[in-house]
């Protein structure tokens, strides 16, 4: 059997040890596709990000660049623009036909706050090979606010895959025939491409940017700040922005998005010579997302937007990202949005759950 590994299979690798941790894993870790990854008791602060390289383990390298060593068993701050490596409580020992990939959730990613994983002998972020046996650690670098963070909090999440799963243009047509993936005609090139909405309301708002000298967001304080003390209002009467070198915005796509039970998504870059901007993003789409939401009509992705190295025009409708499909291994017991705690379901342009509702 092949494709993205299912929350009941989930449970089954963790009876057999193949995902295991220091203390118990919880029901509520566990996903639809993936399982959500709990910060340990140390946060090491580190000279620079790094990965192990062959042949070596983040324990080495930490020796390395460590400055020092802060203890998160009762919360401590991490400040912004700073790196710190947190070894995680989850470990691996994968079978060799299963390799796992990891991202940031989405209220890490719309806090601005990069988190990748990294492991031993790895070459890149967030990709853990096949096989792989051993520990598992978070880099975290808040970017654009401090963040109060705590032992067991949960930043970033793993999913699985035995085999290839990811569909080819034809078949995510094919798919888009027989349940829409998107209200409106796909544009399809190496996966699903989804463009920015810029044509404002009665209110002219159509994002949001990051205030550059904002104070601490405690991750544990829900519905809990003022969003005009973090965040200023982006507007516009003509359909465009414009985007300022090393500003961090929230913005949210034109397009609603269906992924089908049996599917799982990842947000991807788009090309890069589009413009002078990423899409900063927390990429996992569970299975059922938008399947439910207002009639199985979909939901609209938000974007998490950097801009870099000279100011940028961004223009409704432009493509700025794509959704990548996989074929799930079995449909999930439990859909996303369906009896879990799922902030998202039904969005539109949303700043993360730890921010009053506007």
């Amino acid at each position: 059997m092949t494709g993205i590994i299912p929350s009941q299979h989930l449970r089954n690798m963790i009876d057999r040890g193949e995902i295991a941790a220091d203390e118990t894993i919880t029901e509520e870790q566990i996903q639809p596709a993936s399982i959500d990854l709990r910060l340990g008791s140390t946060a090491y602060r580190v000279r620079a990000s790094f990965l192990a390289g062959e042949d070596r383990t983040v324990a080495d390298r930490l020796a390395e660049f460590e400055m020092h060593r802060i203890d998160l068993s009762e919360g401590a701050v991490l400040e912004k623009g700073c790196v710190y490596v947190v070894p995680l409580m989850e470990s691996l020992k994968l079978p060799g036909a299963v390799q796992a990939v990891a991202n940031a959730k989405s209220s890490t990613g719309r806090l601005d706050l990069l988190t990748r994983a990294i492991v031993d002998g790895g070459k890149e972020f967030d990709r853990i090979p096949p096989g792989y046996s051993g520990p598992l650690y978070a880099e975290i670098c808040p970017r654009s606010f401090s963040v109060l963070v705590r032992s067991g909090m949960r930043l970033n999440q793993i999913r699985f895959r035995a085999g290839g799963a990811r569909l080819t243009d034809a078949q995510l047509r094919a798919l888009h025939l027989r349940t829409p993936l998107v209200d409106g005609t796909p544009v399809i090139e190496d996966g699903l491409g989804f463009s920015v909405d810029l044509k404002s309301g009665a209110d002219d708002i159509v994002g949001y940017r990051a205030k550059p000298h904002a104070g601490v967001v405690d991750l544990d304080r829900l519905n809990h700040y003022e969003i005009g003390d973090f965040w200023d209002e982006v507007r516009t009467t003509d359909s465009r922005i414009i985007l300022d070198p090393g500003a961090f915005y929230i913005l949210v796509s034109r397009e609603a998005v269906t992924i089908p039970p049996d599917h799982a998504a990842e947000m991807a870059p788009y090309l890069a010579m589009v413009g002078e901007f990423r899409v900063h993003y927390a990429g996992f789409f569970d299975p059922g997302f938008g399947h439910d939401a207002a009639g199985g009509a979909g939901s609209r992705g938000v974007l998490e937007v950097r801009c870099h190295e000279a100011p940028f025009v961004l223009e409704h409708g432009q493509v700025v990202g794509r959704l990548v499909y996989e074929r799930m291994m079995a449909e999930p017991e439990t859909l996303y949005g369906d009896g879990l705690s799922s902030n998202y379901q039904g969005q539109g342009l949303k700043l993360s759950k730890h921010f009053r509702s506007a």
